[in-house]
């Protein structure tokens, strides 16, 4: 039996895996904790920026509503700093931040910061946000410019001494019905900063994926165009069908689950679910190109919470991992 982690190679350089994997976001991925500050998933707190978090009943967190950094995108550099990375020992923190990942059988995806989009809706809200796109092109160029530099410099940093396996790319410019921005925008204003990311992943021989929730698949073929060869959450909103069809194993589906439909509420009878999750599988699973990431919304101190979550972990392990084999 191959590890994980050489199970995830296969997949991701488009070839059929031994098995059927199952996308671990949280105990694969790593983001250096020097610029995590007080920020904290079903926690909140503060970003290395001072955007003020708050937590979701689901766990996560989002900037908290009406409290906003900056309201004028004349006026970011006085406001908008990054940290200061020069007196950082990287090689320590590295061994803090993988101490309790298993990197033999593993990957390790490595993830920098926020998306450029994601991060300037974070600092100004999606009204002042959108509209300096529009009015002021120039300085949010400017302003990405600043924030990517950065990102650049510790990503450069992290990937010399985490020696990670993959590079996770990340920027959540969709609705559930349409991208907030135009692909115009996306490739003349985005896709230049992306791509200083995509060489180097490519220079460092790391897996490039891309993490992109809502019905983003207007953006598949700029990032088949970077080297992105896997995609999540990978939402059903999209033409999941369609974009398989496709495009085949050059972009990996990782999830493909209705996370909004009524299959995911605690609500749901446990029967309904596990039909819904075999015919999940039997519908991505064929051919590759396919990670099973499916999940249930709810507290995650709930307990119907945490027993739907084992009733999906068990219908992978019964019937989803070994599909390859059996199918």
């Amino acid at each position: 039996m191959i590890t994980e982690k050489e199970n995830w190679k296969r997949m991701m350089k488009g070839e059929m895996p031994e098995f059927l994997p199952k996308y671990d976001m949280l105990n694969w991925s790593v983001m250096s904790s020097a610029f995590m500050r007080e920020r904290k998933p079903g926690v909140g707190g503060v970003d290395m920026f001072g955007v003020e978090f708050v937590p979701t009943q689901e766990g996560a967190a989002m900037p908290k509503p009406g409290k906003f950094l900056l309201d004028d995108i004349r006026k970011w550099r006085d406001v908008i700093k990054v940290p200061d990375i020069s007196n950082i020992d990287w090689e320590a923190l590295a061994k803090k931040d993988l101490e309790k990942k298993d990197v033999e059988n593993n990957p390790v995806i490595l993830g920098t910061g926020g998306g450029l989009f994601q991060q300037l809706m974070s600092f100004m809200g999606f009204t002042e946000g959108c509209c300096a796109l529009i009015e002021e092109p120039e300085e949010v160029n400017a302003l990405l410019d600043y924030l990517n530099s950065f990102y650049l410099e510790v990503a450069k940093h992290t990937i010399r001494h985490y020696k990670p396996d993959g590079y996770y790319m990340l920027d959540d410019n969709a609705t559930a019905l349409n991208p907030f921005i135009s692909r115009k925008m996306h490739r003349e204003l985005f896709m230049p900063y992306y791509k200083t990311h995509a060489d180097l992943a490519r220079e460092n021989n790391l897996y490039i994926q891309m993490h992109d929730c809502g019905r983003c698949e207007d953006f598949i073929d700029d990032w088949l165009e970077l080297g992105v060869v896997s995609w999540d959450p990978a939402q059903s909103m999209n033409d999941l069908l369609g974009i398989k069809a496709r495009y085949g194993k050059k972009i990996v589906i990782c999830g493909g689950w209705d996370y909004s439909g009524p299959i995911s509420w605690l609500s749901t009878d446990d029967n309904l679910l596990k039909d819904a999750l075999a015919e999940y599988v039997d519908t991505y699973a064929p051919g590759g190109g396919f990670a099973f990431m499916a999940t249930v919304m709810g507290k995650p101190d709930d307990e119907d919470y945490k027993r739907k979550m084992k009733l999906i972990d068990d219908f992978y392990l019964d019937y989803a991992r070994d599909y390859y084999k059996t199918h």
